[in-house]
């Protein structure tokens, strides 16, 4: 039989990861091959690219969808569980999986873009089958793929502690090119005397140029409302800085958000939330290898310009 697409694998997925508890996302490969009956060779199909083999990396979309929409999770890196909800609906509407599935990424990725301020030509696009060209589908799967590794960054960062995730994210700004060409430019504070801040970048050698942290590891679905930036802004305040990055695994409330953009001048606080905080992660490598590069070329119009044409006629 031809090899399954992913969404046509989900159920049968969720049903085996929800039979046999915490499941480790490659040993899913051999008993999906067995469920749709496919042979040694459809299994071992590699893509033309030479970037691995169809149907394996089919079942890992099939599982990352699964956990976008919620009816999955990961205790821990490649390791998969059912959640209470994936389990009713394998109990009550097995047949509608698929259907929700595809209802949860496309609300969760709209949400995403509402949310996201970026570059309008870095959207993801929505157009199916003929309606779109060829660049803007390669668009759409490069943003789909990137959106699948920001949820295993959060999901990551989540198991690991507070502390280890201060020094995270101090990396991280210290990777952004904060601190300049200052040696050791960030630190994380002592947890028993932080103040309310959970990391410094010094600007110039001398330190007289700070930039201060405070790095919350929330659930992703929580919001950091206004109050939590006012008591930063105070921590600010104390320390005699006027540079702050308040930086969240979670998301900011609309008041949040405006009230750090109506600080006066005297203080600075940028809002970073989970999104931005793994899009950060992904696009400065921190933490991160190339799996695949994809080079997609044009003719050099100088080049045959400057070749004569054949006289017509």
């Amino acid at each position: 039989m031809a090899i399954p697409k992913y969404d046509e694998l989900m159920p049968a997925v969720l049903a085996y990861v929800a039979e046999h508890g915490e499941v480790p996302w490659r040993t899913v490969e051999a008993p999906m091959a067995e469920e749709f009956g496919l042979t040694a060779e459809e299994v071992a199909k590699e893509y033309d690219s030479g970037n691995g083999t169809v149907f394996l990396d089919r079942v890992s979309w099939a599982l990352s969808h699964l956990n976008m929409a919620g009816l999955i999770e990961r205790p821990r890196r490649g390791v998969n569980q059912v959640t209470a909800h994936g389990r009713e609906m394998l109990n009550k509407q097995p047949n509608d999986i698929r259907a929700y599935v595809k209802q949860r990424v496309t609300e969760r990725d709209a949400q995403r873009k509402a949310e996201k301020q970026t570059d309008k030509a870095l959207e993801t696009v929505t157009l199916e089958g003929d309606q779109a060209t060829p660049n803007e589908l390669l668009l759409q799967a490069y943003e789909e793929i990137r959106s699948s590794v920001f949820d295993e960054i959060l999901d990551t960062i989540l198991r690991k502690t507070p502390t280890e995730f201060e020094k995270l994210v101090v990396k991280l700004l210290d990777r952004m090119g904060y601190g300049g060409e200052v040696k050791d430019a960030g630190e994380v504070t002592q947890a028993s005397n932080d103040g309310g801040i959970d990391g410094i970048i010094k600007e110039d050698v001398l330190g007289l140029g700070r930039i201060h942290i405070q790095a919350k590891r929330y659930a992703k679905d929580n919001t950091v409302g206004r109050e939590e930036i006012q008591k930063f802004v105070g921590a600010l305040a104390v320390a005699q800085s006027n540079k702050g990055v308040f930086i969240t695994t979670s998301r900011y409330s609309n008041g949040a958000r405006r009230y750090a953009e109506e600080l006066n001048g005297a203080t600075n606080v940028v809002l970073i939330d989970g999104v931005q905080l793994a899009e950060f992660i992904y696009d400065f490598g921190l933490g991160m290898q190339s799996e695949q590069v994809v080079e997609i070329k044009k003719m050099d119009i100088d080049f045959w310009d400057g070749m004569q044409d054949q006289q017509q006629g």
